[in-house]
């Protein structure tokens, strides 16, 4: 079954404004599905083959000129001599959608496009699945968010353990694979393709060290200090390797929010993984039921929570206005929706009862941020959901 990216919809818009839209994500997030299936009417070149890359490379000019109309070049970081004559072709024609550039070094592609198509290209990014596409439902809409209270949301055949253990890259759904299986082939081919061959890291053991380093720190503060101490490498490596793993999408920092409401804050992000299943992977959890007894079970259900809000802002084409917040004395909101004209906190729970202690920390920050009549919301390893001391507490699949 075709199940439908939230994304479509930004994309069928963005070819009717630009003359170019690149479309960037992981490895195997469904980039050339999705192009494909919207676009039927576009001709289609891979540059992983051999032959079509020789072409773009050796004749860039003749390459181009053999499309009559408009174009998909999936993975096009591999020949980036192209954007330069791509710019003087879409700058002639002065017609959008030309071209469809799809790729997964989101490094590289943007490093072209910010020298060669500035101005003429729209940015786009998927990401692994949703919950709401795996449910084949629409994505919640953020400023309801901790308002009222949802009626008729059905839980989904995956137990939550089963979601988090499995995660949401789109081949294991499709394909119905084991997720330690396919995830293992993965990344092996994330390392010695994207990160060798692009970021030419010589030593792969210690860069594949370094990214279980990161796995057992999810959900807590960047110390990179700490990090490139445990792994054995310099601080300047050590965050080279975090931008590594952010611009491929395997990684999101969370960045503090700025409202300091007269509290020191902390000024560090927090680290996150994207993908539930390859974090659980990288702590060798060998199954649901492993995870369900596992000390790290809160924070790999906080990456959750955190992934869906991300991918909910990403896929509507959006920035993402996430943060978390936390004052020297140590209260914490796990995260902020900053709407511009509100905010919206964010707690989450594994468990699947609710203790009258999980929302002290959102009533601490309503208090102090003069928001005590606010949205706030709770989300929970349950399946009600229903409100308790101003806030709404939401069941892990609603989003």
């Amino acid at each position: 079954m075709m199940i439908k990216r939230t994304l479509a919809k930004k994309l069928r818009k963005a070819i009717r404004q630009f003359p170019v839209v690149t479309v960037t994500g992981p490895r195997q997030s469904g980039k050339t599905t999705l192009v494909r299936d919207e676009l039927k009417d576009y001709a289609y070149v891979s540059l992983e083959l051999p032959d079509q890359r020789s072409f773009a490379l050796e004749d860039p000019r003749g390459f181009l000129g053999q499309f009559d109309g408009p174009v998909i070049l999936d993975e096009v970081q591999r020949a980036p001599e192209l954007f330069s004559y791509i710019q003087v072709m879409v700058d002639e024609r002065e017609k959008p959608g030309q071209f469809i550039l799809t790729g997964s070094h989101n490094f590289l592609l943007l490093q072209s496009i910010s020298q060669s198509l500035a101005g003429r290209c729209a940015v786009l990014h998927l990401l692994p699945f949703s919950l709401a596409e795996l449910s084949s439902r629409k994505p919640i809409s953020i400023e309801t968010l901790g308002k009222s209270v949802p009626r008729n949301i059905k839980p989904p055949k995956q137990s939550l353990m089963e979601v988090l253990f499995t995660g949401l890259y789109p081949r294991i759904h499709d394909k119905r694979l084991h997720p330690t299986d396919w995830l293992a082939s993965y990344y092996q081919t994330y390392l010695e393709r994207d990160v060798r061959n692009v970021l030419n890291i010589g030593d792969l053991e210690a860069f594949s060290r370094f990214v279980r380093l990161c796995a057992g720190r999810n959900g807590q503060l960047l110390n990179l200090s700490n990090l490139a101490s445990d792994c054995g490498i310099t601080h300047t490596t050590a965050r080279r390797w975090i931008s590594v793993l952010e611009a491929s999408f395997i990684i999101v920092l969370l960045r503090p929010h700025h409202n300091n409401f007269g509290k020191r804050l902390i000024k560090s992000p927090k680290l996150y993984f994207l993908d539930t299943g390859l974090l659980c992977f990288l702590l060798q959890i060998r199954s649901a039921d492993e995870l369900f007894q596992h000390g790290l079970r809160g924070s790999i259900f906080e990456s959750l929570v955190l992934s869906e809000l991300h991918k909910n802002f990403i896929h509507r084409g959006e920035q993402s206005q996430l943060y978390f917040w936390r004052d020297s004395s140590g209260h914490e909101i796990d995260i902020i929706i900053d709407l511009g004209s509100s905010l919206i906190p964010v707690e989450t729970k594994s468990g699947q009862t609710i203790a009258a202690d999980f929302l002290e920390g959102l009533n601490y920050w309503q208090a102090l941020s003069g928001q005590s009549n606010g949205p706030s919301a709770l989300v929970y390893g349950g399946d009600r959901a229903f409100k308790r001391s101003g806030a709404v507490v939401y069941p892990w699949f609603f989003l």
